[in-house]
C-alpha cells in the first residue's frame, strides 16, 4: 500500500482552479480500486491519498495523470507501507499484502 502526501506549492487560488479536475481523477481511481481513502490536510496545505498495493511504476503513472501534477501546483511524497493492523471492518487491507 502507499500513503501519498500532496503538498501545495502554489497559492490556494491557483490550486482551486484545478480542484474539479483533481476530484474527477480521484473518482476515476476509486472506481478502478486504486485509491482507498483521501482528503485534504488541515490546515489546507495539501492532501493525503491512501492507495492500494500495486507496482510502484503503475502508481507513478497514475499520479502523473493528476491535474495538480500536470498544472505543477503540488509535490508528491510516496510512502510504501505494509498494513499489518487495522480495525476489524478493514481487515482485508492487512490480508491483501
Amino acid at each position: 500500500m502507499y500513503a501519498i502526501i500532496l503538498r501545495y506549492k502554489a497559492p490556494l487560488t491557483e490550486v482551486d482552479r484545478h480542484v474539479d479536475a483533481h476530484r474527477a481523477w480521484l473518482r476515476e481511481h476509486y472506481a478502478a480500486g486504486h485509491f482507498l481513502v483521501s482528503g485534504a490536510q488541515r490546515p489546507r496545505v495539501g492532501g493525503v491519498i491512501v492507495a492500494a498495493a500495486m507496482e510502484r511504476a503503475r502508481l507513478d503513472a497514475i499520479l502523473d495523470g493528476d491535474a495538480f501534477r500536470i498544472a505543477g501546483v503540488a509535490d508528491y511524497e510516496v510512502i510504501d507501507f505494509a498494513a499489518t493492523m487495522t480495525t476489524p471492518a478493514l481487515a482485508w487491507l492487512a490480508e491483501a499484502v
